[in-house]
């Protein structure tokens, strides 16, 4: 019998929070079992298998990481907007190891359009309206922009940086500078 309370959104908090803590390969349907006091069974009835746990996760985190980034870049335009965007992005990522990880997660299209993920990309062509690119130029910039944001944040949290003596915020700051630049000044096709 499932223990009252557990549900899918609970179960996939709790799934986020161990995601954080151990890493999101190692969130599994037995881990969760263990965490809720539960046979494995039980959560049967609330999800279908491990992937759809891993999906519930990947859902929560982007979401989370809309609301982040919508939070940090409203009523900002142009760099600052920019820069916004990438700091919510990169705390997220730092402060969320795992829930990070989930929302790299492929997804198939139907879930992928029903989720959060539509919100980000319109959040990344909102800030690149301030820099006045048309199609196909802004889909460019807005997977220039992603490419980014995860190159870096990827880096950094799996240490790549710290043996440098450069500071990594001033090579953040100088990054982010370039890619104003950049986007100011994108080339003709």
């Amino acid at each position: 019998m499932v223990r009252a309370g557990v549900t899918v959104e609970r179960l996939a908090r709790a799934a986020a929070e161990l995601a954080d803590e151990v890493g999101f390969d190692k969130v599994t349907v037995a881990a969760m079992a263990r965490r809720f006091g539960v046979k494995e069974a039980s959560l049967y009835s609330h999800i279908k298998n491990a992937h759809d746990l891993k999906t519930q996760v990947a859902l929560l985190a982007l979401a989370e990481l809309a609301d982040e980034v919508a939070a940090a870049i409203a009523g900002r335009a142009g760099k600052d907007a920019l820069v916004a965007f990438a700091g919510a992005y990169r705390g997220y990522a730092k402060r969320h190891p795992g829930r990070y990880a989930a929302a790299r997660m492929e997804l198939d299209l139907e879930t992928a359009l029903a989720s959060a993920a539509g919100r980000h990309a319109e959040m990344t062509r909102a800030i690149l309206r301030g820099y006045e690119l048309a199609e196909p130029d802004q889909t460019d910039a807005v997977r220039m922009l992603g490419g980014m944001f995860h190159g870096f944040v990827s880096l950094e949290t799996a240490g790549a940086f710290q043996h440098h003596p450069r500071d990594v915020e001033a090579s953040w700051e100088r990054t982010l500078d370039a890619l104003d630049t950049a986007l100011r000044n994108w080339p003709d096709a």
